[in-house]
């Protein structure tokens, strides 16, 4: 089965920084950030990004791009005979399946309450009416099916396509248009009355916030978030890689995915604090501040329900574009197993994830007395994702490359330097093998340890 290969460069950058980008920049970004002091978390949070996120995203490039396989079989091409690397890449098959079953769930969520927000379901609400709303949504399993079999539906769609005929076309628009709305949103904000306090609180670094959200509250919660947004360590990159011409270096293309997954959960952050402040609100009110908060915002603002809507467009494109990525990542690991064409594996994996992300839906419903570990069904899925198999994915990935006993750095630095552009350096080397795997894996006791203590 011959490899496809994406059209253009810009198509790579576009995709690969759509699956970086999703929920975690445009929901959790904001929040975060006013729950741990605003600009010094920001100031920390980009340390911890080029510190860990971007060699361990041109680590899975380089792979991708050496095996030209999908993440459950590009180890079996690289590795030596008789070794045993390429479990994980089972473990990143797992991995993008859990984290459908969830994800697709949350973005139903953003589509619905787009389409709530054009047809002006928000109109005359009070703030508590508003909040209502969301338990509403989720109390509806009718509701919450229709949305979710729909996000599942239109990825199936893109993916049956040709890669550059499907996924890499409608993305490219859709990421397009994702930034044309946030930019305009975000000169909106900034121009409210009262917005220049917002634009403080997020730009600004003050040592008095720093203290009061704890120093160290602020370095993990900093470290989880550089790590977590760019969905590393079960292979959603190096799928992308696998697609990439050896003409770019691997270490630059991660530094532009770099740049724009931070570009647009900063920019989330203009749009999100100024009509904070601007209305009043705290920056600090957690995970509602997007289904609570805003919506109670833009239904007192001049043209709010227009606004209202341009901006679950904008976060129902950010969730889209993580799920399509997601979606291929799967339909390329079934089709390296199966040999089966496109279209066929895009409808049988469509018809199972529907299937899958059920529990997660009817967790809210007649499954909500359901508890694993404690924990819901959508945060047991979540759970399993992000504090296991990313940080322990990513530990493993990076072994492997700068191991003698798995690929190797000298091998791993002549796939990424390949082509233009900027190059992983000698120097590095000694970070890469030694400080970088202490700090994933410290990332990943952390994560294990919060979930022991709460």
């Amino acid at each position: 089965m011959q490899r496809e290969k994406l059209g253009s460069r810009l198509g790579f950058i576009l995709l690969s920084a759509g699956c970086a980008i999703g929920i975690g920049n445009v929901w959790k970004f904001p929040y975060i950030t006013g729950q741990n002091g605003g600009g010094i978390f920001v100031l920390i949070y980009l340390f911890f990004l080029l510190a860990m996120g971007l060699p361990v995203m041109t680590m899975e490039f380089s792979l991708g791009r050496a095996s030209q396989k999908s993440p459950v079989k590009m180890y079996q091409e690289i590795e030596k005979k008789g070794q045993k690397w390429h479990f994980h890449g089972w473990m990143c098959l797992i991995g993008n399946i859990l984290l459908m079953m969830c994800y697709c769930t949350l973005a139903g969520w953003m589509v619905q309450y787009f389409v709530d927000m054009a047809r002006g379901v928000f109109a005359g609400l009070d703030g508590d009416a508003i909040a209502g709303q969301f338990d509403t949504m989720t109390s509806s399993t009718g509701d919450m099916t229709l949305y979710t079999l729909l996000v599942v539906a239109l990825a199936a769609v893109v993916c049956s396509f040709s890669l550059q005929g499907g996924l890499e076309r409608i993305t490219k628009w859709m990421m397009m248009a994702l930034l044309v709305i946030m930019v305009f949103l975000a000169v909106y904000s900034c121009t409210l009355p009262g917005a220049s306090e917002g634009l403080k609180f997020y730009l600004l670094p003050s040592w008095q916030r720093f203290t009061e959200a704890g120093i160290g509250n602020v370095i993990v919660a900093a470290m989880n978030q550089s790590f977590f947004t760019l969905s590393l360590g079960i292979g959603a990159m190096a799928i992308f890689g696998s697609y990439l011409k050896k003409d770019r270096t691997l270490l630059g293309e991660a530094i532009n995915v770099g740049v724009l997954d931070t570009f647009v959960a900063f920019t989330a952050g203009l749009i999100i604090f100024p009509a904070c402040f601007a209305h009043n609100v705290q920056p600090d009110s957690g995970p509602g501040l997007v289904f609570h908060t805003l919506p109670n915002i833009f239904s007192h603002m001049a043209g709010g329900r227009i606004l209202g809507s341009l901006f679950f467009l904008f976060m129902s494109f950010a969730a889209l574009s993580t799920v399509f990525a997601v979606f291929e990542n799967i339909v390329a690991c079934l089709r390296d197993l199966t040999g089966w064409e496109r279209k066929k594996t895009s409808l049988l994996t469509g018809i199972g994830l529907g299937v899958l992300c059920m529990p997660c839906v009817l967790g809210f419903t007649v499954l909500k007395n359901v508890k694993i570990l404690g924990l819901s069904i959508m945060d047991f899925e979540d759970f399993l994702v992000n504090n296991l198999m990313l940080p322990l994915g990513s530990l493993i990935l990076v072994l492997f490359c700068v191991s003698r006993k798995g690929w190797g750095w000298d091998k791993f630095t002549a796939e990424a330097n390949t082509g233009k552009g900027a190059k992983v350096q000698k120097w590095m080397r000694f970070y890469m093998t030694y400080i970088l795997p202490l700090m994933i894996a410290t990332v990943f006791v952390i994560g294990i340890y919060n979930f022991i203590v709460k």
